[in-house]
């Protein structure tokens, strides 16, 4: 009989500590979509807070006036052209992105432009 009540205490306790972790990897859980950026330093927008950015796929009209290689190389210039074109972020607020955020969207901008064999090749598959 002690058996069976030091493993019910032993599974008591470990959905304790599981429920803790589940916790855990709720809160500093990545987007559900791969696109998506979450903002290490929102972006206020009214009384909103703009806490992630998601990207979609430019089309080749969408980067019209801006030179390839400077977006690959993650250019500050061309990327703050290209944001208002393929997120939720007006001109202004491209402009005031912390520079960390900056990098991660840009980041996923240059894997938008790799063929997926170029992505698989360098293992930059997401």
């Amino acid at each position: 009989m002690d058996t069976v009540d030091n493993n019910a205490e032993n599974l008591e306790s470990q959905g304790q500590a599981t429920g803790q972790t589940t916790v855990e990897v709720e809160a500093n859980a990545a987007p559900a979509n791969p696109n998506t950026v979450r903002l290490d330093t929102p972006i206020k927008r009214g009384s909103h807070l703009l806490e992630e950015i998601t990207l979609r796929k430019p089309a080749s009209g969408e980067l019209r006036g801006i030179h390839l290689a400077e977006l690959l190389n993650m250019d500050v210039t061309s990327l703050i052209k290209l944001l208002p074109r393929i997120t939720q972020l007006t001109a202004p607020e491209a402009a005031q992105l912390d520079p960390a955020d900056l990098v991660a969207i840009g980041v996923k901008v240059t894997g938008f432009l790799l063929q997926k064999q170029t992505k698989t090749d360098a293992s930059l598959l997401a």
